[in-house]
């Protein structure tokens, strides 16, 4: 075992031992002890020890050797039980050695970091400051970027003053090469630009350069052009200057060569230049009226030496002339131009005028109201609603010359309206035969028998009541002429009278002359002539009414005026129309009574007495004339005139028959006036004229004419009327007077008479003979 283990079982075994022991052991040398004190089995330990010790070759033989050894020993271990705190302090001192170089160290390092961090500060502000510096670097830059961009920019539009100067100077150029028109657009963005800046430096001398260049670039489209349109009239004007729309070759001389031409002009025509471009337009219409003109002019020549005797085919194959013409004007102008122009509008009046210029003398002179009528049609139906509604756009200008000459043929219808009133109605003097009433009615009547007759044997053939003697021009009139208010239901057969060649003429006249104003004219102006027209008939109808009741009977005048005022009535419903009309007058009395007071000595110092005024201030100021506005109802006028003949009717046929008791009744009614105001009582039975027997005689010979001219009164009501229901309300009225009139004679007899003297009168009731007899006439 190592020496200092030996050291140590030497130790504890010298420590258990007593001192005297410990002593005399002193004496014995070390090996002896130790083999003592030690195992045998350590002895080779032990020698290993000394051996270790160096004392290998020694012997300790005495106690100071021993104490020697031993301090030897115990220096030995205490070196070698200190070895380990040494080695420990050794150990902890490189620990804290290597603890101090680290400290050292990271002291050296925290140094050298906060020389780093300031550095690093240091760096980071320049870093920044640079960063910064290099932000705004590089936005000064973009701002220059931008600025020299935008420089560029504007000065792009000076430096294009070069170009388009060498390309406008160039010996090549064409309006019709592909980059005349994108250089058109360049210069106009230019000039529009510089415009817009008038603060640029240079700025009226390259405004001015480049409207030069403008102009140049538009002298040259205007020259193109116009020496395109000129050499195409004048090609056409050499072939054949005297060549008229219509011939068979007017599309190829005016239409073909300008059309072939005319995409080549459109491609420049689409520049905004409008000053050019107006002169461009003029240039156009004054070639196409130089090529256009003298043909229209010979082709409308042409078409009235045609139609020179038909005036309505004249108008509508010159209007259809230009109706062509406008249109292919308006198609061959956007073959050329994009943009529209009023001036080829004013081209196309000016072409339309050259008809208006031939038909207007023919119109004026056109008397006949059938022709004038017929050409409003024309010009209002045909042309401005079925042509110029459809294509509006092209026909502006023709319907312009429409109108106007429309409004010549009406106004000239109107005229001759008037004059066809005063001269055909007004002015009409009846022949004989228009009067023959009721010699015609009769005479027509019998050809209707007749006609019956035969159809009976011909069951194929029309009956007189399917014929209608109609005027061409008037289809549209009713031929009924009872009125609603006396004709409540249609009869089945016609009435002789109810033919419309039957009609008194003025009737017949009045109402075809209404029908060809009705759609032709103004409705204000139809009411006007109208009214007046209508007047006009009425005074002539009661004209021939007075005629014929002088010349035959008065019933007849009378059933003739009603019938013509019934067939006016219903003949005017289908104008759906006011027939009433304004009339002004200046109402002067008040001007009149004031005068009267200046005039008249009394009133006036009656007038100065009474008030301070002065009469002439009063006439100043109350004299003013007043306006009053009336209406006129033509309508209502013939509504007057046929309740005033129907009343006059009825009064002269309820005379006719009961003449006789109407004039007994008033005596009676005298003879009770008298009584009644203090004259002396009467007695009916105690007059002689109201004896019994006379009474008897006047009911006889009462009821011998209503039996007798009963008959012949409706016989003439049918002839003239032929509608039952129509005379069963017109002589209704009739009926009733010829009743109350027997009723108030029965009422008075009952009161007045005995029964015998009643049974001597013989008055018969209501129910009896008058009342039975009418009832079976009607």
């Amino acid at each position: 075992m190592p020496v200092w283990q030996s050291y140590s079982l030497f130790v504890v075994f010298c420590e258990q031992l007593p001192i005297e022991d410990l002593c005399s052991l002193t004496s014995q040398s070390l090996p002896v002890l130790l083999a003592a004190a030690v195992p045998d089995s350590t002895e080779d330990v032990l020698l290993k020890g000394f051996a270790t010790l160096g004392m290998e070759d020694e012997r300790i033989e005495t106690a100071q050797q021993f104490f020697s050894w031993f301090a030897q020993v115990q220096t030995q271990m205490d070196q070698d039980e200190g070895a380990k705190y040494r080695q420990m302090r050794d150990y902890l001192s490189g620990f804290q050695e290597q603890c101090d170089a680290i400290l050292n160290d990271v002291n050296s390092a925290l140094q050298h970091l906060e020389s780093l961090q300031k550095q690093y500060l240091f760096v980071s502000t320049k870093t920044g400051t640079l960063h910064e510096a290099c932000e705004q670097l590089l936005k000064e830059q973009s701002e220059l970027v931008d600025l020299a961009e935008n420089i560029q920019q504007k000065l792009s539009y000076f430096n294009e003053l070069e170009n388009i100067n060498t390309k406008l100077n160039s010996p090549t150029l064409s309006v019709n090469s592909e980059g005349f028109i994108p250089m058109l657009a360049k210069l106009d963005d230019c000039i529009a630009y510089i415009s817009s800046h008038p603060n640029f430096k240079d700025y009226p001398v390259y405004l001015t350069k480049f409207k030069q260049c403008l102009s140049k670039a538009m002298h040259l489209i205007k020259t193109y052009t116009v020496n395109t349109l000129q050499n195409l009239t004048t090609q056409l004007m050499k072939r054949d200057p005297s060549a008229v729309p219509n011939s068979d070759n007017a599309f190829t001389l005016f239409y073909v060569k300008f059309r072939a031409a005319a995409p080549k002009v459109r491609v420049i025509m689409k520049i905004r230049y409008q000053q050019v471009l107006n002169e461009i337009h003029q240039c156009y219409l004054d070639q196409r009226e130089l090529l256009l003109g003298p043909s229209i002019a010979s082709t409308v020549t042409e078409l009235t030496s045609q139609n020179n005797r038909d005036h309505c085919a004249l108008v509508r194959s010159g209007c259809a002339f230009m109706v062509h013409v406008c249109q292919d004007e308006h198609q061959l102008y956007n073959e050329f131009f994009t943009k529209p122009t009023p001036k080829l509008d004013e081209l196309l009046e000016k072409l339309c005028l050259s008809l208006y210029d031939v038909l207007r003398p023919m119109i004026i002179h056109v008397i006949h109201l059938e022709t004038l009528s017929e050409l409003c049609g024309i010009l209002k139906n045909e042309m401005l609603e079925d042509h110029v509604q459809n294509n509006a756009e092209q026909l502006g200008a023709f319907a312009a010359g429409v109108k106007q000459m429309l409004e010549d043929v009406q106004e000239r219808l109107v005229y001759r309206t008037h004059i066809y009133i005063q001269t055909d109605i007004t002015g009409y003097k009846p022949a004989p035969g228009d009067l023959a009433y009721p010699d015609k009615l009769e005479m027509m009547e019998q050809i209707a028998q007749s006609l019956k007759e035969e159809q009976k044997k011909l069951p194929s053939e029309a009956s007189f009541s399917d014929v209608r003697l109609e005027d061409p021009e008037s289809s549209s009139l009713v031929k009924s002429g009872s009125a609603e208010s006396l004709n409540p239901r249609h009869q089945s057969t016609i009435s002789p009278a109810d033919l419309h060649g039957m009609w008194y003429p003025t009737v017949r006249r009045t109402l075809v002359c209404l029908s060809k104003l009705y759609r032709c004219i103004d409705r204000a102006v139809f009411q006007g002539l109208s009214q007046e027209a209508l007047s006009a008939c009425i005074q002539s109808l009661l004209g021939a009414a007075d005629s014929i009741s002088k010349n035959k009977t008065q019933v007849d005048g009378q059933l003739f005026l009603i019938k013509h005022l019934l067939i006016l009535r219903e003949q005017i419903a289908p104008f759906h129309t006011d027939f009433t009309i304004k009339e002004i007058s200046l109402d002067l009395k008040k001007t009149r009574d004031a005068a009267f007071k200046i005039l008249n000595p009394k009133a006036v110092s009656r007038f100065f007495r009474l008030n301070s005024n002065n009469a002439l201030i009063q006439f100043l100021l109350e004299g003013t004339p007043e306006i009053r506005e009336h209406y006129i109802d033509s309508k209502k006028d013939v509504d007057r005139h046929l309740k005033s003949a129907c009343e006059q009717f009825i009064q002269q046929q309820t005379k006719q028959f009961i003449e006789q008791l109407e004039e007994f009744m008033t005596k009676v009614a005298a003879l009770k006036t008298m009584a009644t105001q203090g004259g002396p009582n009467y007695s009916l039975s105690q007059q002689p004229w109201a004896q019994p027997a006379k009474i008897n005689d006047l009911v006889s010979s009462t009821y011998k004419t209503i039996k007798t001219k009963l008959p012949s009164t409706l016989r003439s009501m049918s002839l003239y009327l032929s509608n039952k229901d129509t005379e069963l309300i017109l002589f209704k009225p009739v009926r009733n007077n010829i009743q109350q009139m027997f009723q108030k004679l029965h009422a008075l007899l009952k009161e007045e008479f005995s029964d015998e003297d009643l049974q001597i009168i013989a008055c018969p009731s209501m129910e009896q003979k008058p009342s039975r007899l009418l009832k079976m006439s009607l």
